[in-house]
């Protein structure tokens, strides 16, 4: 009889194209962020960085009642003190590098997204979500706050005052609440019971949602057309000149502009204008 342990992969990388997803691969436990699979976040976002073939990125979690339920609390409840700033030094980070990945990352929130996993979201560029799901930052019924970014980007989002209620009561946000909000960029509506299954990954993770993963395949294709190095440009653009003021911002946008003068796709971009065709860029 084999004594050989199976390690858990708690995070698949699967890609189609030009677009790379990153599933969470934990259904068992509602796809929540232990240590291991924010190692594992950080290294493949890392590793993406690099690949000039994949222009978009969407993040899922598996199964179909859950995006992601935050942090780990059963492995959270056996750490030091010291352990548990380790963690949240690591979960901010995660959070950091989706934040200044080059490539737009969408969330795909194919359920549920709790405490850590909005704040998870609310990382990403883009966020669509289907209608059943809902979001919420428990973080004060716990004892604690938000302390992957929520109490700074989702003011950033939506505003300071609807912010404060949101986390203040711990109250929850539909799709359609998020969406009317601004938060939510597109509302899937979702067959609970209708779900993809890819061989090998469908038994470990419980499928995922069709129309869902739809969406959000036809809209990277869209951003996909665009110029790579224009799409990092732009995103660098808007992120560093927000909280800046005008002057200033329009400074650091004429900064970006200016790194993309010398590029091969600029140059093919105005080439495949004056032909009538398709530009072909490389992220040269």
């Amino acid at each position: 009889m084999s004594t050989t342990t199976e390690v858990e992969q708690v995070l698949l990388v699967e890609k189609e194209g030009h677009l790379a997803w990153l599933k969470l691969n934990r259904p068992k436990v509602m796809n929540c962020l232990n240590r291991a699979l924010l190692h594992d976040l950080v290294k493949a976002l890392d590793e993406l960085a690099q690949d000039k073939e994949v222009r978009v990125i969407a993040i899922i979690g598996s199964g179909l009642k859950s995006f992601c339920a935050g942090a780990d609390l059963a492995e959270r409840k056996g750490m030091t003190q010291g352990e548990t700033l380790d963690y949240i030094t690591l979960i901010q980070k995660v959070m950091r590098t989706i934040e200044k990945q080059p490539q737009p990352v969408i969330a795909a929130i194919n359920g549920s997204a709790w405490g850590g996993g909005f704040e998870l979201a609310l990382a990403c560029d883009l966020r669509v979500m289907v209608d059943t799901a809902q979001l919420r930052l428990t973080e004060v019924r716990l004892g604690i706050i938000p302390g992957a970014g929520g109490t700074q980007r989702l003011p950033r989002l939506i505003g300071k005052s609807k912010a404060k209620e949101l986390i203040l009561t711990a109250g929850t946000v539909t799709a359609q609440e998020g969406h009317n909000l601004g938060l939510i960029h597109k509302v899937v509506s979702v067959d609970a019971g209708y779900a993809e299954s890819t061989d090998g990954i469908a038994t470990a993770s419980g499928g995922y949602h069709v129309p869902l993963m739809a969406v959000v395949r036809t809209w990277a294709h869209e951003i996909a057309q665009a110029a790579p190095l224009s799409l990092r440009a732009a995103k660098f653009a808007i992120d560093e000149g927000y909280d800046r003021d005008l002057e200033s911002g329009l400074a650091l946008e004429t900064k970006a502009y200016l790194t993309l003068l010398n590029s091969k796709d600029r140059l093919e971009g105005l080439a495949a204008f004056a032909e009538k065709r398709q530009p072909v860029y490389r992220g040269e």
